[in-house]
């Protein structure tokens, strides 16, 4: 189901919706930020109360960022699913563009000014330690999700799949 999401994303052309072409590069752009900063990052991560975090990010010692993309003001206004990320991570980012008044975003996240080609931390964000027994299953379930994703490119996709 994340991977049918995903890909009917990258079919939608940039005339249609230049938004989700400027999501798509500011994703691809604070994930490669991350990783810079020692962090592997999966996108559309799908969290224990089914909501889904645009970019989830594990760092060396298992501590657990997640990143909203925000591609405009509209897209900020009309979403507020992110306010319950808090409960998932020990660090909350928005990455945006350049262009995007940075006053906008809350004081209890941390911001990101990305494009397709990079990024830079402009806030850091506080952290919120998480329980153990809540890290090790996100942890689980990170990885799950990254290990299946592998597998799908990897493997022919299956009749009736």
């Amino acid at each position: 189901m994340e991977h049918a999401a995903a890909m009917d994303l990258q079919d939608v052309s940039s005339a249609a919706n230049p938004d989700i072409d400027d999501a798509q590069a500011l994703m691809r752009g604070a994930a490669r930020l991350l990783w810079e900063m020692g962090f592997s990052a999966i996108p559309e991560f799908i969290l224990p109360d089914g909501r889904r975090a645009d970019l989830a990010a594990l760092g060396r010692k298992g501590e657990i960022t997640i990143v909203e993309i925000k591609s405009g003001v509209a897209d900020f206004r009309a979403d507020s699913k992110w306010e319950n990320y808090t409960g998932y991570c020990e660090r909350l980012y928005f990455a945006v563009s350049q262009r995007f008044p940075h006053d906008l975003i809350p004081d209890h996240a941390g911001l990101i000014v990305a494009d397709a080609f990079g990024g830079a931390v402009v806030r850091e964000s506080p952290r919120q330690p998480l329980a153990p027994a809540r890290r090790k299953a996100l942890t689980l379930r990170f990885a799950r999700a990254a290990a299946d994703r592998l597998m799908r490119v990897e493997e022919p996709a299956e009749p009736g799949r």
